[in-house]
């Protein structure tokens, strides 16, 4: 191939200018599009670099691991000409063939630049950095303090620079860097592999790349390629910050792409999806009708609509066609399209309108995402900020010292320990909240057993004493009773396992946060915490087990007695004139008034119970025992930090230096 066909050779038109001369012959179309070439649209440009310069800047200093950025991802199943359109794009020749062809996500990095420099591209992943440029050969290692706008704060940055000769060669050090990445063969990797191409005569666009989706497993590749393929897609287009361009043929049913069919999972309005649909001279004829539907968002709308292109096919690409040539030839059969011609002064044609829609497109994204952002990353570093002081506010390194220090966090940990035994402690998972969900679900049994009596087989005549007709039998009330109190020892017992369970969840998640650095602390903490609720828990369950036998007595006060019999039968009743009872009908309703008042007292009395010792006693008993660590402690143990404690110190300082780099790129960004 020769070197013009590096070059995609156009220039970012102004959208409200492109294809004004769409009617004229093409002598003059040709004319026209040769002034297009070298135009500086500079309004336009100065509204839309510094955005997408931005987003680039924030990527540099990797802001993408702590929240998403505002990007637009390409997807498209194989063969779909997905590689043409981005080659088109960009003026540089990428991996293509069949099968599997883009491994890595690739950031396409598009800066338009109007002096200083003819064409140049710079390849970066990991800690290499490989520049293709018009100039001298240089090799090895070179001091490189600002590359391609971003900052290499590193010098032990891998940095090369190759004379700007053979296009293939930006093709051969992709296809390497996914070698090197995914490995030799056919998988994929999710490590980012970027991109910058900056001439005068491509567009300021950033798009990322995805792997095409493959149906069938080829030789060579794992069974599942296609889930770990799809995986590696949806943690991209899944995010709303992220613009979805889904390539779909012409020659194909727009329904059954699986591309498009992922959009639509995502963005069912089809809100952040727009379309490009590629290959029309490979459609039958009689169908333009159908495809031009589509285009005019009649089949599956979206709201940023479809473009149909026309790039390089194999046979162009055999021919060394240049394309620049190719740009001409794709506006040509535009022009000369029974069907397709009005496309282009509907600017829903061609590689240019394409490349004037994206911009707009990613740009409008980034406005509308940039307060968000800011926001989000004055959160995060917040947050970062006093995780990290927890790290770095270590134990001195006297005796003295360490030991004050341990008596701080001590007093904290038993400030939180006192907290959350009283309810004062918020958070997402709410102790007391856990707790009275479970007490309602107890409360709710007790209920669910209210029966009836009246069917009672012991109420049965043939369970009769010697008593006369219209007397009641009161070792069989007291039976009765008895049998169905005795049914709720199980669940209640059942409950002191849950609360128990939930209560010291949430005591090691507080020994967690509190002694985060110190396993050896930690380690004792819960050491504590499980001896004392075991104590607790046979305390509790012993006290369960009294009230049952309490309830055996089959005793109340009169007065609450006749209140709830009174409520029950309508009837009214007074101590100084009590019931007398001559049908078992009757009776049942005796048994119904006393077991109400057995519910009554099982509601809460256990709750109270358990409460009181699994957690009010277990919290002073924890925060006593915590203290006693200072008689006699070995400060130095109880202190000793973890090897994770400075891999994580290590993690948060970084997290720090992405998000306070982003912080000042927003802040200058913004008073700009």
């Amino acid at each position: 191939m020769p070197r013009s066909g590096i070059l995609s050779l156009f220039s970012t038109p102004d959208p409200r200018k492109a294809y004004d001369d769409e009617e004229e012959d093409s002598d003059s179309s040709q004319n026209g599009s040769e002034q297009m070439k070298g135009a500086v649209h500079s309004h336009l440009e100065e509204s839309i670099r510094p955005f997408i310069d931005l987003i680039d800047t924030l990527r540099s200093v990797g802001i993408q691991k702590d929240l998403a950025l505002p990007t637009i991802a390409v997807i498209g199943d194989q063969s779909s000409g997905k590689s043409s359109v981005l080659e088109a794009l960009s003026g540089v020749a990428l991996p293509r063939g069949s099968g599997i062809v883009t491994r890595c996500p690739l950031e396409l990095r598009l800066k338009k630049v109007t002096a200083g420099v003819k064409w140049k591209a710079v390849l970066s992943y990991r800690i290499k950095i490989i520049e293709f440029v018009d100039s001298a050969f240089v090799a090895g290692p070179i001091k490189a303090s600002k590359l391609a706008n971003e900052k290499v704060a590193d010098p032990t940055y891998d940095v090369k620079r190759f004379e700007f000769g053979d296009p293939s060669l930006v093709e051969e050090h992709v296809a390497a860097a996914q070698n090197e990445l995914a490995g030799r063969g056919v998988g994929i990797c999710d490590e980012l592999i970027t991109l910058e191409v900056m001439s005068p005569d491509v567009c300021d666009l950033t798009l990322i790349d995805l792997p095409g989706i493959a149906r069938v497993p080829v030789k060579g590749q794992p069974q599942d390629i296609g889930n770990q393929i799809k995986n590696l897609i949806m943690k991209f287009i899944e995010k709303q910050e992220t613009i979805n361009l889904v390539v779909v043929p012409c020659n194909l049913d727009i329904a059954t792409t699986e591309a498009l069919k992922m959009a639509q999972e995502v963005d069912p309005d089809g809100r952040r999806t727009v379309a490009i649909l590629t290959k029309p001279d490979l459609i039958d004829k009689g169908t333009e009708k159908n495809i031009l539907a589509i285009v005019h968002n009649k089949v599956i709308p979206l709201r940023k609509g479809y473009t149909m292109v026309k790039c390089r096919g194999q046979q162009q690409i055999d021919e060394n066609i240049p394309l620049e040539e190719a740009t001409q030839i794709e506006r040509d059969f535009f022009q000369n399209h029974d069907h397709f011609r009005d496309l282009l002064n509907e600017d829903k044609a061609t590689i240019k309108c394409l490349a004037v829609k994206l911009t707009q497109n990613l740009v409008d994204h980034i406005k509308k995402s940039l307060p968000q952002l800011n926001q989000q990353i004055k959160k995060k570093l917040w947050d970062v900020k006093n995780e990290l002081k927890e790290y770095e506010t270590g134990p001195p390194k006297d005796l003295k010292g360490a030991k004050q220090f341990l008596i701080e966090t001590l007093k904290r940990f038993n400030d939180q320990i006192n907290s959350l035994s009283s309810g004062e402690q918020m958070s997402e998972e709410n102790l007391f909240v856990q707790l009275r969900a479970e007490y309602k679900k107890w409360n709710d049994h007790l209920n669910s057993t209210k029966t009836s009596f009246s069917h009672s087989k012991e109420m049965s005549q043939k369970n009769r004493g010697r008593e006369l007709v219209g007397f009641s039998n009161y070792k069989l009330f007291e039976s009765v009773l008895q049998k169905h109190v005795a049914t709720l020892k199980k669940p209640a017992i059942e409950l002191l396992y849950i609360i128990k369970d939930i209560i010291t969840t949430h005591l090691t998640g507080v020994v967690s946060e509190c002694f985060r650095n110190y396993s050896v602390l930690q380690s004792t903490a819960k050491d504590k915490i499980n001896n004392i609720q075991l104590t607790q828990q046979e305390k509790t369950e012993k006290r369960i087990l009294e009230q049952f036998e309490l309830e055996n007595m089959v005793y109340t006060q009169d007065p609450i007695y006749l209140k709830f019999l009174t409520d029950i039968t309508n009837e009214k009743f007074s101590e100084d004139q009590l019931p007398f009872f001559d049908k078992n009908c009757k009776y049942s309703k005796m048994l119904e008034s006393y077991y109400e008042i057995v519910v009554q007292r099982m509601a809460d009395q256990l709750p109270m119970m358990i409460s009181f010792f699994m957690l009010k006693q277990t919290a002073e008993l924890l925060s006593t025992d915590m203290l006693s660590l200072l008689d006699g402690a070995e400060v130095r143990e109880l202190l000793f930090e973890d090897s994770d404690v400075s891999i994580r110190r290590k993690d948060l300082r970084e997290r720090l230096d992405r998000l306070s780099a982003a912080q000042e790129e927003i802040s200058t960004f913004s008073t700009d």
